[in-house]
């Protein structure tokens, strides 16, 4: 179907949850180091719930690996600084969804390079900074679904 990852996460919670929603939608979870935590890390099990063991899930030293070893031939990245609005993108089958850490967000040099194909969500408040990320994969990973047609 498609990839969700998560470039240095930090919150174990969040990762559990967004595992959850890939095995929900049958996609594939990829983190790339550092992670903010332990994958054994209770957090992490109770955000899962008994689904952990079934996520499809792989895992990189950094990016420069991931892109080496997955060459993504359809690649999205997730910014709350992009101009261009989530449904914007193009998605299709196969496509991998970047997204940053929860404090962070994506490293200056990836979005740089990557600008072309860098997203938001949008939000019409100036009272938060950010969109939890949990929530903010679950929704792009379910624009992308639509946009393939569930198919």
């Amino acid at each position: 179907m498609f990839n969700i990852v998560l470039h240095s996460p930090e919150i174990p919670g969040n990762t559990g949850s967004i595992g959850r929603t890939c095995i929900a939608l049958n996609l594939r979870l990829i983190l790339i180091k550092p992670l903010g935590f332990d994958l054994s890390e209770k957090a992490l099990r109770r955000a899962g719930l008994d689904y952990w063991k079934h996520v499809n899930l792989s895992i990189y030293e950094n990016f420069q690996e991931y892109l080496e070893k997955e060459n993504p031939k359809s690649i999205f990245f997730f910014s709350k600084t992009s101009p261009k609005v989530y449904f914007e993108a193009p998605f299709e089958k196969d496509c991998h969804l970047v997204f940053g850490s929860e404090t962070k967000g994506l490293p200056l040099e990836i979005l740089s390079k990557f600008a072309p194909q860098t997203y938001c969500l949008p939000m019409f408040s100036d009272k938060v900074r950010s969109l939890n990320l949990s929530n903010v994969a679950t929704t792009v990973a379910y624009e992308a679904l639509r946009q393939i047609n569930f198919s």
